[in-house]
């Protein structure tokens, strides 16, 4: 029996569904309905265009109203805009933009992707402010990139240091515009720990970006070009982006009395209907559940709402699908480093109170010998009673994708950390080495399980110097001169056996070398000898990436 099938919304998750719909029968009347002019573009490839890294704009635009409506034979219903739910009569009112006409479309079955829209505070001197801008839409992009190409900006100020945030930095700077970073919290990246945003922080000032954290926007003044902070500090700005992160959008489900989250994303239920069965909500819009906590959690990326976007036509085909909630995997190229996550962080499990542990580790990309490697700096977070893996960041100039792609397909598998060190991974000295970086990080963190290392953490250092406890650097004595950690006592790693009895056995000794491989060493000497030993996870160039942000 064929239905009618109405879609508010293109872009990632609406456009996904029509396509599959349609693959799943050709009877169904599909009905499209967006409020901009595109239904389907590239949102990740904008700040790309306006650096002039992508120079065709038509690139952007995945599919046209026309090319889509001809493939899949779609009514495809763009500048118009959903206003009101009629649930009872299963009635969706739509508004043409252009005109303001009114009028009334039955459906059997409505699929709600209206995505998110940025946050916008109502900061004093917003209204007036002539140059400001915000990046969610191709319309977004052409009035930055216009602004750029005429006006020729020399100091844009972004205003929040997420990953848009950072992507626009890179390719204003490549413009040839000095920028500024204003950011509420202490660190970019909110998806990364602290330490591993550090990496960031350093690549982001390489290229001459400001960055000012714990502060944030007071008013805005003089029409935009002063940006007076929380702090009282003025900046001068002739091109501020708000980049503060986005919010769903929701008041068509607010208005048809549909469940709304605490963080403002539609409910739905594993199949991902709203509690109107005939209702279905997808993409950035909804609130899903975290894939590895099962807490509530609002993660706007392409692959949920694409996923979603199937699963959804899928269900209403009879199929028996449901979404087991969202990973957060997701990559970003910040100038030369890229940066990418999966599963959670060390903030989000200790605001959970779960028991955790985390490893570090800075293996080569590939194999040492080959020319054109570079360090990864990889964090492993993981439950030290049962292995299970828990989350992964990694930070890096190349192959850092790659890694992730492989820890993100081990949690799906349910694999543990143990299980790293046994997948046998592609290897040849140009890509990786015979024990791939994977590999490494089961390795280091089996042997955490296994007690067979204990370690500890660059944020307990302070506290063990004020305590008077001994920290021991087993690196030589010249890489010590580019820096090394007060209080520290040096035994370089070849003389340790012989100097033992420099160290006491009644009090742990707190061991540390550059990455912590030698600290791994150490420790295992220290232990065989009777010592209480720990090392220092990551080992002095995690310690010093943090402390130097």
């Amino acid at each position: 029996m064929s239905k009618k099938i109405i879609i508010v919304g293109g872009v990632a998750g609406g456009a996904t569904a029509a396509a599959r719909l349609r693959r799943l029968s050709e009877e169904n009347e599909i009905i499209m309905i967006e409020k901009g002019p595109y239904i389907s573009f590239a949102n990740c490839g904008l700040p790309y265009y306006i650096g002039e890294v992508i120079t065709d704009r038509d690139r952007l635009l995945v599919q046209t109203v026309e090319g889509m409506s001809k493939k899949f034979n779609l009514d495809i219903r763009n500048l118009s805009e959903a206003i009101k739910i009629d649930r009872e009569k299963q009635t969706l009112s739509i508004r043409k933009v252009d005109t303001g006409e009114m009028y009334e479309e039955t459906y059997d079955t409505l699929i709600l992707s209206p995505g998110a829209k940025p946050l916008v505070p109502p900061f004093k001197g917003l209204q007036e402010a002539e140059n400001l801008f915000t990046l969610r839409t191709v319309p977004d992009t052409d009035k930055i990139k216009a602004w750029v190409d005429e006006k020729a900006p020399e100091h844009a100020v972004i205003i929040g240091g997420g990953f848009i945030g950072l992507e626009m930095a890179e390719n204003l700077v490549h413009r040839g515009v000095q920028v500024t970073i204003v950011e509420l919290g202490n660190q970019v990246m909110a998806p990364l720990d602290y330490e591993m945003a550090s990496i960031v922080n350093k690549e982001l000032k390489k290229h001459g970006v400001n960055l000012i954290f714990n502060d944030g926007v007071q008013a805005f003044e003089d029409q935009g070009n002063k940006i007076l902070l929380q702090s009282g500090r003025f900046i001068d700005s002739d091109l501020p982006i708000l980049s503060i992160g986005v919010q769903p959008e929701n008041d068509l489900a607010k208005k048809a009395n549909l469940e709304i989250g605490s963080r403002g994303g539609i409910l739905v239920n594993e199949q991902l209907q709203t509690k109107d069965e005939n209702i279905y909500a997808i993409g950035d819009a909804i609130e899903v559940k975290d894939y590895i906590q099962q807490t509530p959690a609002m993660i706007p990326l392409a692959w949920p709402a694409n996923r979603q976007g199937r699963l959804v036509a899928d269900h209403i085909h009879g199929q028996p699908v449901s979404y087991s909630g969202t990973l957060g995997t997701s990559v970003a190229k910040i100038f030369d480093l890229t940066v990418a996550t999966t599963g959670n962080n060390e903030k989000l499990l200790k605001a959970l109170q779960k028991d955790y542990e985390a490893i570090h580790i800075h293996p080569a990309s590939n194999a040492s010998y080959y020319p054109g490697g570079s360090p990864i700096s990889l964090k492993l977070l993981f439950d030290p009673n049962t292995g299970r893996i828990l989350g992964a960041q990694g930070v890096g100039i190349k192959g850092v994708e790659k890694r992730i792609d492989v820890i993100a397909t081990a949690i799906k598998g349910d694999l543990k950390v143990t299980d790293l060190a046994d997948l046998e991974l592609a290897y040849a000295p140009p890509y990786s080495s015979a024990k791939d970086p994977v590999n490494m990080a089961g390795y280091v963190a089996s042997n955490v399980m296994d007690g067979e290392v204990s370690v500890f953490h660059y944020h307990e250092i302070a506290d063990l110097l004020a305590k008077g406890e001994i920290i021991v650097d087993v690196r030589e004595p010249k890489e010590r001169e580019n820096g090394a950690i007060e209080g520290s006592i040096n035994i370089p790693l070849g003389e340790l056996r012989d100097r033992l009895n420099e160290l006491p056995k009644d009090r742990p000794v707190y061991v540390h070398c550059q990455v912590g491989l030698r600290g791994y060493l150490a420790t295992t000497i220290l232990t065989h000898n009777g010592y209480q030993a720990k090392n220092l996870s990551g080992g002095y160039k995690t310690y010093e990436c943090a402390v130097q942000a």
